[in-house]
């Protein structure tokens, strides 16, 4: 079992990242040490560069989210910690693949048609490659697992594609070059939304920071952002389908669900029948529960510099390591000639 993953360093990680990745992330690295396997997760700041960016706060942003993967239960003794620009193997594998992808397989990419919008000619050619290089984050590692949201399920379908096709031009029958990854769908993973607009996925990019909780919040920010957050006048239902046609309801109910392991079904069971004045304050203590020593942790870790350049230097060192057969495998089946 080797599971490969990345995460953005931009921007604030807030509670979407943590139940929809991050907690899943632990989850994972156990899993696969206790089938001896390999867990390797990254900061994928190669990709931030694909839109605009302040060059100034990228480290910065980075080491922050170290701070914040450990604080959340990562191990860097269990698994390996990275980012990409310290292990150049990333951006050499996706030129060698950028000869087997096809212009018609990007162009049919959802969030390529999302993040470039009507100005398409303006954009960046990183961006419009960005699935490439996500193709080489993990067959470089010959992945087996790749946690993946639904959003992201085309991307590694893209993988998958460009894989096969490499193998059966570059390849042998008995001798692939790249394994074919599978996606990583936990059944845990929760799909949190905005607090001020239940059809929009909680995010970093959205302008209001009271649409998100973010995982530094103070427990008093907490409160005051799950009071605020956006509801209807009803009082919550006992059973899922009176949540029909109320995106708010059912995004707070879905939060609460997730924080204590429990089914939605289970949370109206106990809170049917009531209005949002009783369950917001349930909802804010809950949250503050789970994410107060997280914090705490985070504001100890992040202030220890030296320490998370170090995490992050002993990862890429691992990484580089295990990278090397597979970027070795991938220039000789092309016939290139490395010094």
């Amino acid at each position: 079992m080797i599971v490969v993953s990345g995460i953005q360093p931009t921007g604030k990680p807030h509670l979407g990242n943590y139940l929809g990745a991050i907690r899943n992330y632990v989850k994972l690295q156990d899993e696969a040490v206790a089938q001896d396997g390999k867990c390797l997760i990254f900061l994928a700041d190669l990709h931030a560069i694909s839109m605009p960016h302040d060059p100034k706060d990228l480290h910065a942003s980075t080491l922050e989210m170290v701070a914040t993967l450990v604080a959340c239960g990562l191990d860097p003794a269990k698994t390996v910690l990275f980012n990409q620009a310290q292990v150049p193997a990333h951006a050499e594998l996706q030129w060698l693949l950028m000869g087997t992808a096809r212009m018609g397989w990007l162009n049919r990419m959802t969030q390529w048609k999302d993040k470039a919008g009507k100005n398409r000619e303006g954009q960046s050619v990183a961006l419009f490659g960005y699935p490439v290089l996500q193709a080489a984050d993990v067959l470089l590692y010959q992945a087996t697992h790749v946690p993946v949201g639904e959003d992201q399920k085309q991307h590694l379908e893209l993988a998958r594609d460009i894989a096969q096709k490499f193998n059966n031009d570059f390849g042998t029958e008995d001798a692939p070059v790249f394994t074919l990854p599978d996606p990583y769908i936990p059944k845990a993973a929760a799909r949190i939304m905005s607090l001020r607009d239940g059809s929009r996925k909680m995010s970093k990019s959205e302008p209001s920071d009271m649409s998100r909780i973010n995982l530094s919040d103070t427990p008093d920010e907490i409160a005051a952002k799950v009071k605020k957050a956006k509801t209807d006048p009803e009082p919550l239902p006992s059973e899922m389908a009176g949540l029909e046609g109320r995106a708010e309801a059912l995004n707070l109910i879905t939060i609460f669900a997730a924080l204590a392991e429990t089914t939605p079904e289970a949370v109206l069971a106990e809170h049917g029948g009531q209005g949002f004045g009783h369950f917001k304050p349930v909802l804010a203590e809950k949250l503050v529960e789970t994410l107060g020593p997280i914090r705490e942790r985070f504001v100890e870790l992040k202030e220890d510099r030296e320490a998370l350049d170090a995490i992050l230097a002993r990862g890429a060192t691992q990484a580089r390591e295990l990278s090397r057969p597979t970027l070795d495998s991938a220039y000789q089946a092309l016939g290139l000639v490395r010094g």
